[in-house]
């Protein structure tokens, strides 16, 4: 006979729980025993997953660094395909790009839809890099380097760093699809929405869902805890300081 618990309230990322029935002396020992282990597991359960969307919560809501308040809107072409230069994208990592526009500055493309592992930045306090980061950083680079047409499709807002935020297809392929079917990325979609972009972030996540999980920590604890890392070395003379 099991006994099944009912959960009531959750409080510091933990479960409680109530039988459905008393957990007095009307239960036999070997059965108390059970329960009393089911609802051990409950709890560590549940604390494993809630102590990971309170980071990740934490992560999202915080104001970073060099970061404005509030987006700001898209001053190019934006929910349409633009042509770019072969010859004009620079690889910076995984899910980043630069693509040079003649004399203007260089435009910074975070490419949306995922989340690579990360790459040695002292300057963004990333002092190592991360397990398969230099795998996606080199993905990147030979699917830009075998592209023969490049297209940028932005959504209407920038990134609180002021970057464009869009979609980039490569020979008329979504890289950010393509990224994820090699297991080299994690998506964002169901974090931080389509951003007004449905068939690409749909595409994303359908990627996402049949590539399974991927063998690396979530990028964005991996750079919580190089903040804290590279904030030590910074201390202790390790790394420059910081500009």
């Amino acid at each position: 006979m099991n006994v099944r618990l009912i959960p009531l309230a959750v409080e510091d990322g933990t479960i409680h729980t109530s039988p459905k029935r008393k957990r007095g002396n009307d239960l036999p020992p070997s059965l108390a025993r059970r329960a009393s282990v089911n609802a051990n597991r409950e709890r560590y359960n549940f604390g494993r997953l809630g102590g990971s969307w309170l980071a990740l919560l934490a992560v999202l809501t915080a104001h970073a660094p060099g970061a404005d308040d509030q987006a700001r809107d898209q001053p190019r072409p934006h929910g349409v395909r633009v042509s770019v230069p072969v010859g004009a994208v620079r690889v910076d990592d995984g899910d980043t790009i630069a693509i040079a526009w003649g004399q203007a500055p260089a435009e910074t493309v975070r490419v949306l839809g995922i989340d690579t592992p990360e790459t040695r930045h002292v300057e963004h306090d990333i002092p190592f890099d991360q397990p398969f980061g230099p795998d996606a950083l080199a993905f990147a680079r030979g699917v830009f380097a075998a592209a023969e047409r490049i297209e940028l499709v932005r959504a209407s807002t920038l990134d609180p760093y002021g970057r464009t935020l869009g979609y980039v297809f490569v020979n008329g392929k979504n890289f950010s699809v393509l990224i994820l079917t090699a297991g080299l990325a994690v998506e964002t979609v169901s974090v931080f929405g389509d951003n007004g972009l449905a068939e690409p972030a749909a595409a994303c996540l359908a990627a996402a869902s049949a590539a399974g999980p991927v063998p690396f920590e979530p990028p964005y604890l991996y750079r919580k805890r190089m903040r804290e890392v590279a904030q030590r070395m910074r201390a202790d003379g390790l790394l420059p300081p910081k500009e």
